[in-house]
């Protein structure tokens, strides 16, 4: 077998059938238990006050994710 005929794998590739990387689960991420980013707090910020709603201040990066999508669709911000 030579060398050019070997598939080989790569970085950011996107392969048929492969799930989007974005849509991953944020319980399955390796970062999801950190901390919320400053960007994810502000947004979610702005989310809960338009949704009339109050967010502990201390979610990880995967719940604030998760109450982000939840916001989103509330408020009419979502992208579906």
């Amino acid at each position: 077998m030579s060398d050019t005929s070997r598939e080989e794998e790569t970085l950011g590739a996107v392969h048929e059938g492969a799930d989007n990387p974005a849509e991953k689960d944020p319980s399955d991420w390796v970062t999801g238990d950190e901390p919320m980013t400053a960007p994810q707090r502000s947004y979610l910020d702005t989310l809960a006050r338009e949704a009339g709603e109050e967010i502990p201040a201390d979610l990880t990066k995967a719940e604030a994710s998760e109450q982000i999508d939840r916001l989103q669709t509330a408020t009419g911000r979502d992208s579906a």
